[in-house]
């Protein structure tokens, strides 16, 4: 018999899928953010990921708690995608997008994205994005 009043278990880890046409861009975003970037936090597990149809499948498949897509990947964007799957996905994991310079996060907005940081990549705002975004996800 269980206990109905028992909290869920918290998850060993989250997964992070990370979408970039750019082995690059991914690999800046991995090293960026490390396996663990706040004590508070499980270790982070990554999807990278190069095409937008992939990005579909893993979101769709609901094994994804945030989704960092790269705005500047190329044929398909990061805020185009951000759109798609807050569209049809429900309930759609957080999602970061990489915009190609900071005046471009009202772009990121339209795309219905939670957070956006520019690139150059800046290892301390995007592990503050990534941190929020995560706490909110483990929390609801």
């Amino acid at each position: 018999m269980t206990d109905a009043t028992a909290r869920p278990s918290r998850p060993t880890s989250l997964r992070v899928l990370v979408y970039s046409d750019d082995p690059n861009t991914r690999r800046q975003v991995v090293s960026a953010l490390g396996k663990r970037p706040h004590p508070d936090l499980p270790d982070l597990e990554y999807v990278e990921v190069a095409t937008g149809p992939v990005v579909i499948q893993h979101l769709d498949a609901g094994e994804i708690d945030l989704a960092i897509l790269d705005g500047e990947a190329s044929p398909a964007g990061g805020m185009g995608i951000a759109k798609q799957l807050k569209d049809e996905i429900d309930p759609c994991p957080p999602v970061l997008v990489l915009t190609g310079r900071a005046d471009d996060a009202w772009l990121a907005n339209w795309s219905r994205a939670e957070a956006a940081v520019p690139h150059p990549i800046d290892p301390i705002r995007l592990g503050e994005a990534v941190v929020a975004l995560l706490r909110t996800r483990i929390s609801s």
